[in-house]
């Protein structure tokens, strides 16, 4: 289906972001194993179908679940926020493996860069829009 050589050296790098978290994600010819900081995915993900639904997203769009394994180095923010950089970085990994891919991924939004952060706290405020209580008299 794709291009990829027969030994284990080849891989492809891709790196995804979300909120303060980001996510290195190395794919190579394999059996469909997927590690996260050298931990079980499941493990990781604490066993929530959320999490993993995320994560594998991409990798059931494109059909490759079975034909390659993935290893993560992802650090910062919290679950939430590393599975959606995770998500990012293996979508464009599949793009480099073969552009065919990117059509697919593009309209379900995977390669979507989620610019969403928590916005600053500014002077005179509580929190970042939270103001002290206005007393008219």
């Amino acid at each position: 289906m794709y291009k990829m050589s027969e030994n284990n050296l080849n891989a492809y790098v891709a790196t995804g972001r979300r909120k303060s978290a980001i996510a290195r994600v190395r794919v190579r010819k394999g059996n469909g194993s997927i590690t996260i900081n050298n931990i079980n995915v499941n493990e990781y993900t604490q066993y929530n179908p959320v999490y993993l639904q995320t994560l594998k997203e991409p990798l059931i769009l494109s059909k490759l679940e079975e034909e390659i394994d993935i290893s993560v180095n992802v650090f910062g923010g919290g679950i939430s926020g590393q599975c959606g950089a995770i998500k990012l970085g293996l979508a464009r990994c599949i793009c480099k493996i073969d552009q065919d891919y990117r059509k697919i991924l593009k309209q379900e939004g995977c390669l979507t860069r989620d610019a969403r952060v928590k916005e600053r706290k500014k002077y005179g405020l509580k929190k970042a829009r939270k103001a002290p209580q206005y007393s008219k008299r």
